[in-house]
């Protein structure tokens, strides 16, 4: 008697997500506490310090919103470039064509007697032919026609969510001294435990990868402080 052994995998599939509240928060962290911070070495009154924060997370967000629409709209046009390419080599060309996954084949070690089945099923495949060569010989991955919107949104809600974390404190106090030694400690946290969380999806040492985020971020903000001490 034989047990069936059931095998279940689990992936982490949410990478584009992922990576794009990596990119909005880690902006939205590190632009606004740095422009806090310079204020603080410049002004007093944390109402100045409040309206240009907000103005610099409004254009922020917006900023880099379009940037991720814009990126992901060009990864769709690529793609679609690509395939349409793709297509008309598979019609005119087709021999060439059934070369190339030979030789994909041939680099994981199978000799072209081996690879025929799949090229003779293929050929009877075309969009599964223009799908494979797709994948395997350019690399592309059909991308996610949502994707363009959902990067935008994801990206602006990310930076100002971490844009709130430095100038919230400013809020709660008229002295901008007292602001900005709020800000830092609530920053570094915020900093530490997105760094951290950014380890644990991306697969680096979480450990490393928090103090690494902390340490930039408080270089930028260290930096805008004291050009503008100097100016002030």
């Amino acid at each position: 008697m034989h047990l069936a052994i059931h095998h279940s995998e689990h992936h982490f599939t949410s990478g584009n997500f992922v990576r794009d509240i990596v990119i909005g928060m880690a902006d939205g962290l590190t632009v606004p506490f740095a422009l806090a911070a310079g204020l603080s070495g410049a002004v007093d009154r944390t109402s100045v310090i409040v309206t240009a924060g907000l103005a610099e997370i409004a254009a922020g967000s917006i900023a880099m919103g379009l940037g991720g629409y814009l990126a992901a709209r060009s990864d769709a046009e690529h793609y679609a470039r690509e395939r349409t390419r793709e297509h008309a080599e598979v019609r005119e060309k087709p021999l060439e064509e059934e070369e190339e996954i030979h030789e994909i084949f041939r680099k994981y070690g199978l000799t072209p007697e081996e690879s025929e089945p799949v090229v003779a099923a293929l050929r009877n495949r075309p969009d599964a032919w223009i799908d494979f060569m797709m994948r395997f010989e350019l690399g592309l991955e059909k991308p996610d026609p949502r994707r363009a919107l959902a990067s935008a949104l994801t990206i602006g809600g990310a930076y100002v969510a971490g844009g709130l974390v430095p100038l919230a404190p400013y809020f709660l106090t008229a002295d901008a001294g007292a602001g900005l030694a709020l800000s830092v400690i609530s920053t570094a946290a915020a900093l530490l435990g997105f760094g951290y969380l950014k380890g644990r999806f991306t697969g680096t040492r979480p450990a490393r990868s928090a103090y690494q985020t902390a340490l930039i971020g408080g270089l930028a903000a260290a930096a805008a402080f004291l050009i503008a001490r100097a100016i002030g």
